[in-house]
């Protein structure tokens, strides 16, 4: 049996798509490797591969040989999230530095070249400004272009294009001595291209750095220290779970935890995107990275570390944020073939130039303007930078998307498909009736007793309305998914559950109809309890609409989605309730298996389906559709249960209404990656042609090229404010 494991690697030396390509080209000629993902933005490579082929020091050193650096990124987000902030403040200082340099020395390059009159030490002078510039300043460009001599990217085509017209001049220079008559030579040319393209890597690195935005604060939401009960400070990293911690009034909560004694309202906002303050009181959980209100609490510590909420979804956006959408996949190969068609294309153009008797330094200029209008850059930040900016303005607004992937399918979505309990309504039913049918007291106490057993929101309802006696155990537990749940109790076969169960059983429901109806079309669950096939009552269970459930489904019929309920519900409770909520469309007495069918007929008659559900018995549904949305409750742990795990895109706080906002962040993100490969694809079919027919000064050439990625990554920050 194959073994395989994952390893996150970060990356150095990245400049543009044809980086990406070269890279996660040496990471999957390991052997071992089963695929290899790496993404330009957060500079980091997903690797899969089989351990017992290959190990760490093999990614690593095939990373190095591809010319580019890689170790392992940090596990713990904070730590590596800060680890990553500063070794990109200090690239760039660096970068600053070289391009204050650069623009110092160019400068009276571009002066002289252009506007003062030739005498005999102009050129020297000339190539004495532009030598620190092409060598030392641009030095990254033609180490680049050496470590990827097999599979040349970006680096490459600067250095081939600079180097080229600082070497045909400082040869013209050396040959004609102090003589410039007729001394035609292109110092400004290499000095201004190497000077804007530092100008435009230092303004798209300060415009990605705000990309990046959404993680720093996440990271910066949780404090360095917690007070213990016994008042002493502490750093989280000594804290355990099980260990009692003391929250004053306006402070943040600095762990997952449980109440245990006092009582105040948390703002969770930066977690959920609820404004509302959530009443905290004795057994409410709390959520670490949450803001204390002006209550005192003590609150027993549940989970720590890489287990907290706060950490579990830094870590989600942080996979979202590094994976790639399927739109990608056409610029990566176009990215994979970019660098020599344009290699080719310059020689060509050199070559069809010296054909036409235009001279030497004429043929060599349009191959310069051909090598440095090329910009594979733009294309490989077209797409990353839009996943990165929107993967955290959804984590802002309380949305978890898992993956690119995730917010590209939200952008097709045709059709809305929504759980009832839970989803649509709160999830914490309530017994409303409680109707005997027989001579037996001790029947609500034998129902209590088998749905103590169960998990369903039903059953807890029950439970809390009558807790079985202390003599009353359940035996022989069975559940019986989308039906109810049977046990031995006391020696009696008690069953829990809908008319159908009954009827299964023996029972005859027929003599219920009248009252199972009459509670049903109140919008209430009705629960037959029976001894085998003798009832002995009916629960009458309700569960209202969440709030904003209504106006969720109305903002999605506006987007022009169909919008359909699915329940496990009797048909009279789940039309009741859909007729409440705005739904024309129910699909009700659905099992969990029979949920995913539902979908997959929606599919085959070709709709993109999304599926919105919070329990176990979703998880197939979800699986199955499209796009699957986990409403996730508040204070759940981000990754704690079936259907979150199932899901593509989370909703914290159980918060209906940002399934709309999520769907239309999917259609902007599309739309956004989009315009930026449309652009960034433009821009070579056009730009490349006017390079070599003449029409563009290799120095223009550079200036575009430079402000097209920071054109793409300026377009992408535009949904920070969605």
């Amino acid at each position: 049996m194959a073994v395989e494991t994952s390893a996150q690697l970060q990356i150095g030396g990245m400049h543009c798509a044809g980086c990406v390509a070269t890279v996660e080209k040496a990471l999957k000629s390991v052997p071992g490797v089963r695929t290899a993902e790496v993404n330009l933005v957060t500079e980091r490579a997903r690797v899969e591969y089989d351990p017992l082929a290959a190990a760490p020091e093999q990614l690593f050193n095939a990373v190095k040989e591809a010319g580019y650096s890689a170790k392992l990124a940090g596990s713990d987000s904070s730590t590596a999230g800060r680890e990553l902030v500063e070794e990109r403040e200090r690239r760039a200082a660096e970068l600053r530095r070289l391009t204050i340099l650069s623009v110092a020395l160019s400068t009276p390059v571009v002066v002289l070249s252009m506007l003062a009159p030739e005498f005999p030490s102009k050129n020297w002078i000339l190539f004495a400004l532009t030598l620190p510039v092409w060598a030392y300043c641009g030095w990254q460009f033609h180490a680049g272009a050496v470590a990827a001599r097999r599979a040349p990217t970006m680096d490459t085509l600067v250095s081939l294009g600079t180097s080229s017209a600082f070497f045909y001049s400082a040869f013209v220079t050396f040959t004609h001595g102090w003589d410039t008559q007729g001394a035609e030579v292109y110092f400004d040319t290499a000095a201004v291209i190497i000077t804007l393209i530092l100008v435009g890597r230092f303004l798209e690195g300060r415009a990605r750095a705000r990309t990046g935005a959404a993680i720093r604060a996440l990271v910066a939401l949780q404090p360095a220290r917690a007070r213990l009960s016994s008042g002493e400070e502490v750093a989280l990293e000594e804290v355990r779970a099980g260990d009692l911690v003391e929250v004053r009034p306006g402070e943040k909560i600095p762990l997952d935890g449980e109440v245990v004694e006092g009582a105040s309202s948390a703002d969770e906002s930066m977690l959920t995107g609820e404004s509302m303050p959530v009443e905290k009181n004795v057994g409410s959980p709390v959520t670490g990275g949450t803001v204390n209100g002006n209550g005192w609490m003590r609150y027993c510590v549940t989970r720590t570390g890489a287990d907290g909420t706060l950490q579990q979804i830094i870590r989600l956006v942080e996979e979202a944020q590094g994976s790639k959408a399927p739109l990608q996949a056409l610029a990566d190969r176009f990215a994979g073939v970019f660098v020599p068609i344009v290699i080719a294309i310059a020689l060509l153009t050199f070559g069809a130039w010296m054909v036409l008797s235009a001279g030497l330094s004429v043929a060599l200029i349009r191959a310069v303007a051909v090598l440095v209008i090329a910009c594979p850059c733009a294309m490989g930040l077209a797409t990353p930078t839009a996943i990165m900016v929107a993967a955290g303005r959804a984590a802002q607004r309380g949305i978890l998307a898992k993956g690119g992937a995730s917010l590209e399918k939200a952008a097709r979505v045709t059709t809305v498909v929504l759980d009832k309990t839970g989803t649509l309504t709160e999830g914490h039913p309530e017994v409303t009736d409680a109707i005997a049918l027989a001579a037996d007291s001790d029947w609500l106490m034998l129902a209590a007793a088998v749905e103590s057993r169960s998990e369903h929101p039903l059953a807890q309802a029950v439970v809390r309305y009558r807790a079985p006696g202390a003599n009353h155990h359940a035996e022989n537990f069975q559940a019986v998914p989308g039906e109810g749940a049977i046990a031995t109790v006391d020696g009696r076969t008690i069953i829990v559950g809908t008319r159908k169960l009954f009827r299964r059983h023996g029972g005859d429901s027929a003599a219920l109809k009248s009252q199972l109806s009459r509670l049903e079309e109140q919008g209430k669950t009705a629960i037959i309890v029976a001894e085998a096939s003798r009832p002995l009552g009916i629960i009458a269970v309700a569960d209202r609409l969440a709030a904003g459930a209504v106006d969720a489904v109305r903002e999605l019929q506006s987007m022009g989605l169909k919008i359909s309920m699915i329940t496990g519900d009797n048909r009279r409770t789940a039309e009741a309730v859909a007729k409440e909520a705005g739904i024309a469309d129910v699909v009700a007495e659905c099992l969990p298996g029979e949920k995913a069918l539902r979908v997959r007929d929606l599919q085959s008659r070709g709709e993109v389906v999304a599926m919105a559900g919070d329990g176990v018995n979703d998880a197939p549904a979800l699986a199955a559709a499209d796009l699957g949305v986990a409403v996730a409750a508040r204070g759940a742990s981000a990754a704690g249960n079936v259907a979150v795990e199932t899901a593509d895109l989370v909703l914290l706080g159980r918060n209906l209404q940002s399934l709309p906002e999520a769907l239309r962040l999917g259609r902007a993100t599309t739309r956004i990656i989009r315009q930026n490969l449309f652009w960034a694809f433009v821009y070579n079919v056009i730009g490349i042609p006017l390079a070599a027919l003449g029409y563009l000064n290799p120095m223009f050439a550079a200036g575009a090229m430079a402000l097209s990625s920071v054109s793409v990554v300026t377009n992408s920050l535009r949904l920070r404010k969605f």
